[in-house]
């Protein structure tokens, strides 16, 4: 099959684009997956591996590694091939997109992923007024305002937690980008369209309104600040920038609060409430309605698995294992609404230590830390940003069980690494030309 060069970065391009944009819904993303990896496939003379790239490709694929390493200690043939499944895009991201590392649009993939997520997303919140009037009207009204976000995302068919990791990242690559626009002089169309597309992105994380998302978004939104501003304007329009930034923020932020007072409760109260029931949640009167997304809750959770971790030190319980063997320690120890609810770890960390013993939380670190380290290469803020959402997400979720935690890092790490390698190649071309 013959293609042109230029045909064939766009569709590769293309791709990546529609697969990001795409993350939020898992069907849809998974058909694009299996395209995206059969395209490739027609095109294998195409690709150009370095010694770098191989060694990136196994450390993006180090959970799959692990799994199929570990394989041999599921106690079901059928549940572990289904738990090693969830994790092939770990393998078919790097392989195809560091294969093409040359060819990928960073920037480009960026800016189209975070216009087009903002945009998809304010459809969905359109049609959320327009076919659940009766929820609209309830938190018009104040009532039942912790189910707000969940709903909407429900709306969509996505855990809000989940939606909400991707909606922070769309968040602040969008401030990058109005920074950049900024940048750019008598540019003002892009410039007000840039500051819409963020303003309307961070609505979204507010409006889904899970605590991590907002706090990493916000933790992104300063080291995209210095690493980005600071860095490249002098101080008068350094403090100009923080001066718009702090009012557009609080504006947005302040209009949100007035209208969701339910929010100053859930960061204070809600969220510290009954500290001192840790593993005696049953003692909780309406426990469901009481700590349900409370912080007691998780550290119970918590508590619960390390306990039984400790138990499989050495090689975990299996892969497919982990949560059965969670949920029946809740029963053993008589802790009924946990496993009433079945809940999973909330950790990602704590969640492979009991899967597959001490090397599982090793792996996790290698992968998420991986992603620092090319962040801290090449001093680039968004893949900085990225580590930091990605790592305190999993501290108190599990985002490597779940295709839409999967996949979003699988995908970002690979193009994060592909960019790793054309700027070093490109040093290392001036190095030898010097």
């Amino acid at each position: 099959m013959n293609i042109s060069e230029k045909n064939f970065s766009k569709i590769v391009n293309g791709f990546l684009v529609l697969l990001a944009i795409a993350m939020i819904f898992r069907k849809p993303c998974t058909l694009l997956i299996i395209l995206f990896a059969v395209f490739n496939l027609f095109f294998i003379k195409k690709f150009s591996y370095s010694r770098q790239s191989l060694i990136l490709i196994a450390l993006i694929a180090s959970p799959l590694l692990l799994e199929i390493i570990m394989f041999w200690n599921n106690d079901s043939f059928a549940k572990g091939l289904k738990s090693l499944e969830k994790y092939s895009s770990l393998l078919i991201f790097p392989v195809f997109i560091l294969g093409n590392y040359e060819r990928i649009q960073f920037l480009k993939t960026l800016r189209l992923y975070s216009i087009a997520t903002t945009v998809i997303l304010l459809f969905f919140f359109i049609r959320f007024i327009i076919y659940y009037p009766e929820l609209v009207d309830k938190y018009l009204n104040g009532n039942d305002l912790w189910e707000m976000g969940y709903e909407f995302s429900n709306s969509i068919g996505i855990h809000a937690p989940a939606l909400n990791m991707h909606l922070a990242f769309v968040s602040i690559c969008s401030l990058f980008f109005v920074f950049e626009a900024f940048r750019l002089p008598e540019k003002w169309v892009l410039k007000i369209a840039s500051s819409i597309v963020f303003v309307l992105s961070f609505f979204f994380v507010l409006f889904v309104n899970t605590r991590m998302a907002l706090l990493n978004a916000l933790i992104g939104f300063s080291l995209v600040f210095f690493g980005e501003v600071i860095r490249k304007y002098n101080f008068k329009k350094v403090v100009g920038t923080l001066a718009i930034l702090m009012v557009v923020l609080g504006g947005v932020l302040f209009f949100f609060v007035q209208n969701n007072p339910y929010m100053k409760e859930k960061y204070s109260s809600v969220t510290f409430a009954y500290m001192d029931k840790v593993g005696k949640l049953d003692e909780i009167e309406h426990p469901e309605a009481k700590v349900f997304n409370s912080l007691v809750t998780r550290v119970s959770i918590w508590k619960s698995g390390w306990e039984l971790a400790q138990e499989n030190l050495l090689f975990g319980v299996g892969a497919s294992d982990g949560k059965p063997e969670l949920v029946k320690y809740f029963k053993e120890t008589n802790q009924h609404f946990l496993a009433k609810y079945e809940f999973p770890t909330h950790n990602q960390f704590l969640d492979f230590l009991i899967k597959f013993g001490i090397l599982g939380p090793l792996v996790v670190l290698i992968y998420i830390f991986t992603i620092s380290y090319l962040g801290f290469s090449l001093k680039n803020a968004l893949i900085i940003s990225f580590f930091v959402l990605f790592f305190t997400s999993n501290l108190t979720d599990d985002f490597l069980l779940r295709f839409d935690g999967i996949a979003f890092s699988g995908l970002w790490f690979s193009i994060f690494a592909s960019y790793w390698l054309q700027q070093k190649i490109s040093v290392d071309k001036v190095q030898q030309g010097l």
